[in-house]
């Protein structure tokens, strides 16, 4: 983007572009068209038109506020005017120098403040640029709705992009519209290559959308989409899970770059935020802010604070909110099974022929194959017998002494039956006392590391439990993803028939499985902590109602030195549970926080004769990132966020769209089929109205469809959009609520604010009669940056013009006219005349008290930035410090990097100041009730 064009068109300015007048919305500088301007038509021929303007094809002028013409309002209780001061309150984006947050306590999630501080943080900064590393269940996909919704009401969240795991698209982007009224469109790789042949050849996919949720699987193919990629640039970028982002030369590292290099906003999310490798971390907050860490070898807690926040269940603030809405978990219970005689044989081979210091195991290359047989065989007997099959095909398999011991455990795993499973024996107990049954609803999710051992479980457990095939799922990574997709939404429906999910640790990360289950059984351990955490936290997280139970199948032996499941699950299993009580998080305690690697160092522990506490101990010893990144952001400066001053002239959101809606519509009743019921609003959807509810999904917005065509049903009471969202899931078909909840960014609102301006003529202002004594001229005042941003907006009220003038408080000046639904309006005569004659002194009034202002803002609007320059300035300096310890050549290359970034970050932050001459409009004008003939004097 370039610095040379400033935008002259905040949102909400009228302009006129070929004879026709439009309202802007969005407004952007480029580097060689001018100012692009995003605008909805006003004038008759235009009216609703969305349109695109460019500053150096089209000539646009903005209408001097000068020039307004004041208009008669013959509404009942003067509703047109108010619905258009209120429209107009709406649609001016919030400014930057509004710290406070705006929209809290107005989604379908308790108002918790914990969960409103990922929000606060975001919005403190230049740009809102966090990484979000709360614990498993805490609720990030809550934190991160409420971010959104905030940057959309500051006009910053017009294009988004979320990128999440696949098989969690559908669970985001029903959480985001169903919470927090935000529809995203949803393109997996079926919904790409649709859109690519829908759309005109050559025609960028990502700009065919405003607000898009794709997954990380998909967008990682970036030889495919980088093109299109680059040519786009997000007001707000998303990226759950995070931690996968890391490894320098990964496709999904460099999708990452290149997505924080064309986004404003850019918000990262991982319960696991880093891999123990301070080099790697500092790549990844760099993401964030390039000037944060300035030696990757040495940096501190508060190096990251601005950009970092981790909590845990035990962190204070969370403990004393969640209050019921979280049940304290119960104790991870290990249920023993003996090993039968034909496990015990098994056991005895593996012990005697590979675990053996002169086994077969003692061959190159194959350490680490014991363990990868007996970890096979302690998930199941099945899943042993694939793992053999599988290294016998194997072209390593070449040693003679090798094959004739993996084809005896091959034939010892085949003669094996099913009744000889000690595990599964217990299994079909634990289920039996937990109540599994036909005629039950308890439900229970089951996890194995192993494919093998899913399947041969989906076979031969529903016989035993009096189950049918269909209340058995079984989901792995061998599952397509609307498979997977389907599996989880199914468990999550009280009303569907699933009672078991049997699944792999592609559950582990991001699903919610805890709205209808609260029972969780490990068949096999991982050797991971972090895994067995993520496992756990499926049903342990925010929003359970019932204590999480969690039971792990422990299989032993009584062969003299076999590796069962007592001599490294059972440890990990206390280890897990231990760290979450006193830590609320176990990622510290082996200090490598990615589950495969932990995995690999404890098998190399095993093998170099340690044991498993002993591994674990040396791991919290040599952990240098626990201290560093445990519980940044626990102590909040203020005990609540600031709340954002939003004036209104309405008392809810309900009270505005319910005479929105009667205005707009003449007899709103039988033009759009409005009915009004106990908490509920439904209609029928105008054509107009449609394209901003496309986003969502086909099916959803099949089932609101009637013979009249799409109809909207909506509610604005949480507790009902709550009740709604239980009542989903009770069913069997869909988790979508039929019901909608409202907050103040449903398109629906968006929709009749734009409506609600366009019932006003080019350039007027409405004249009410009100408790004032002498006329009052309502102004609104915008100052912008370069990039078109509202950083200053001063609602006015100014009085007085006849003599000494007062501007007042636009607020504090409708309260005490008593402007509201309990207004009368007579239809009296009103002399316009005597009251235009005062509309420019009344604008040169505003334009001066702005003026006189401007120290004032600026100092508000500055001091974030002059503290940036600063830290930039520190950051230049520590990044060449140690230059002299470099060759000639790694000096200049890291000096010429330096300046690059100093150049960029100063190039952004000066077009964050404002800038130029402010945008002043008048809205309306209060007259005297009594005494006619002198409103003019």
């Amino acid at each position: 983007m370039s610095t040379e064009h400033r935008s002259p068109f905040p949102p909400g300015a009228r302009i006129l572009v070929r004879d026709e007048e439009w309202l802007v919305k969005r407004a952007v500088s480029t580097d060689n068209d001018g100012t692009k301007i995003e605008a909805i038509g006003v004038s008759e021929y235009v009216r609703d038109m969305p349109a695109t303007f460019f500053t150096k094809i089209d000539t646009v002028e903005v209408l001097r506020p000068e020039d307004t013409v004041l208009v008669t309002d013959n509404s009942p209780q003067f509703r047109r005017s108010r619905l258009f001061l209120e429209a107009v309150l709406r649609r001016t984006p919030l400014p930057r120098s509004e710290p406070g947050l705006a929209l809290s306590g107005g989604f379908v999630a308790d108002p918790l403040v914990y969960q409103q501080r990922p929000a606060e943080l975001a919005l403190s900064g230049l740009r809102p640029r966090i990484l979000l590393a709360d614990v498993v269940g805490l609720g990030k996909t809550l934190e991160i709705g409420m971010i959104l919704a905030e940057l959309m009401r500051r006009g910053r969240g017009e294009r988004m992009l979320v990128v999440t795991p696949q098989h969690i698209l559908d669970q985001f982007q029903r959480e985001m519209w169903t919470r927090f009224s935000i529809p995203l469109v949803r393109l997996d790789s079926t919904g790409l290559e649709r859109i690519q042949r829908e759309i005109p050849a050559g025609r960028n996919p990502f700009t065919y959308f405003r607000r898009i949720i794709i997954s990380i699987d998909t967008l990682k193919r970036v030889a495919e989409y980088e093109h299109h990629l680059k040519n786009v640039y997000w007001d707000a970028v998303v990226i759950d899970e995070s931690h996968n982002l890391i490894g320098g030369t990964s496709l999904r590292s460099r999708l990452a770059r290149l997505l924080a290099s064309r986004s404003d906003a850019l918000l990262l999310a991982s319960a696991t935020p880093h891999n123990g490798d301070k080099h790697s971390f500092a790549d990844l907050i760099r993401l964030l802010d390039p000037a944060a860490i300035a030696d990757k070898d040495n940096y501190s807690a508060a190096d990251i604070a601005h950009v970092y926040l981790r909590r845990t269940k035990v962190s204070p603030e969370v403990r004393d909110q969640i209050g019921e809405q979280w049940a304290d978990r119960g104790p991870s219970v290990p249920t023993h099974c003996a090993a039968t005689l034909a496990e015990e044989a098994i056991f005895q081979e593996l012990t005697t022929t590979w675990l053996a210091k002169d086994g077969v195991s003692a061959g190159a290359g194959r350490r680490l194959l014991p363990y990868t047989l007996i970890k096979s065989f302690l998930s199941s007997h099945r899943a042993l017998a694939d793992t053999v099959r599988n290294r016998l095909g194997s072209q390593h398999c070449t040693d003679p002494g090798e094959r004739a011991a993996l084809t005896r455990l091959r034939d010892l795993a085949r003669v094996m039956s099913d009744g000889d499973s000690a595990k599964l024996a217990a299994l079909i107990t634990l289920l039996t006392d937990i109540g599994v049954g036909a005629r039950s609803d308890r439900r229970v999710v089951v996890f194995s590391e192993r494919v093998s051992t899913l399947e041969w479980l989906a076979e031969v457990v529903p016989g035993r439990l009096g189950l049918s095939k269909a209340a058995v799922r079984v989901m792995h990574g061998g599952r397509t993803d609307r498979e997977q997709e389907q599996i989880v939404e199914e468990f999550s429906l009280a009303g569907s028939n699933v009672r078991l999910l049997l699944t792999g640790d592609i559950a582990s990360e991001g699903v919610n499985l805890h709205t209808q289950c609260h029972h969780l059984i490990h068949y096999d351990l991982p050797w991971s902590l972090i895994r067995i955490e993520q496992r756990n936290g499926r049903i342990d997280r925010y929003g359970q109602q019932h204590q999480p139970q969690f039971d792990a199948l422990i299989l032993t032996s009584s062969v003299d030195g076999a590796l069962d499941d007592r001599s490294v699950a059972e440890h990990l299993l206390k280890r897990e549970e231990e760290a979450h009580r006193s830590l609320g998080s176990a990622e510290a305690v082996t200090g490598e926080y990615l589950p495969e690697r932990e995995e690999r160092r404890l098998v190399q522990d095993l093998l170099a004769g340690k044991t498993v506490e002993q591994s674990l101990n040396a791991a919290e010893e040599r952990d240098v990132l626990a201290d560093l990144l445990g519980g940044v952001g626990e102590t909040p400066s203020s005990p609540v966020p600031e709340k954002a001053t939003v004036p209104t002239l309405f008392e809810s959101t309900e009270a505005f769209v319910d005479q929105a809606l009667n205005e707009v519509f003449d007899a709103a009743e039988d033009t759009i089929g409005l009915r009004r019921e106990p908490g509920l609003l439904s209609f029928d959807v105008p054509p107009d109205l449609s394209p901003r509810l496309s986003d969502l999904p086909r099916s959803y917005l099949a089932s609101q469809r009637t013979d009249r065509g799409l109809r909207l049903r909506v509610t604005f009471d949480r507790d009902v959009a709550q009740g709604k969202l239980a009542q989903a899931r009770r069913l069997s078909k869909t988790a979508w609520p039929d019901v909608t909840f409202v907050s103040d960014v449903h398109p629906m609102v968006e929709w009749l604010v734009d409506k609600v301006l366009l019932r006003l003529g080019r350039q007027q202002a409405p004249v009410l009669l009100a408790e004032v004594i002498e006329p009052t001229y309502l102004v609104q005042g915008v100052y912008c940056n370069r990039l078109g941003q509202p950083t200053v907006v001063d609602w006015m009220a100014v009085s007085g013009l006849t003599g000494q003038p007062v501007v007042t408080s636009l607020s504090d000046a409708l309260a005490a006219a008593r402007v509201g639904p309990d207004m009368t309006n007579p239809l009296a005569l009103l002399d316009l005349e005597s009251l235009q004659k005062w509309v420019p002194a009344a604008i040169d009034v505003a334009r001066s008290h702005l003026a006189a202002e401007r120290q004032h803002w600026d100092e508000i609007v500055e001091q974030p930035i002059r503290d940036y320059r600063r830290q930039l300035q520190r950051w230049e300096q520590a990044s060449l410090f140690d230059e002299d310890q470099s060759s000639a050549g790694q000096r200049s290359r890291r000096r010429r990097a330096v300046e690059t970034t100093v150049a960029e970050q100063e190039e952004l932050v000066g077009r964050l100041a404002t800038d130029g001459e402010p945008l002043l409009r008048l809205l309306a004008v209060l007259v005297a009730r009594i005494d006619e003939g002198a409103q003019g004097r």
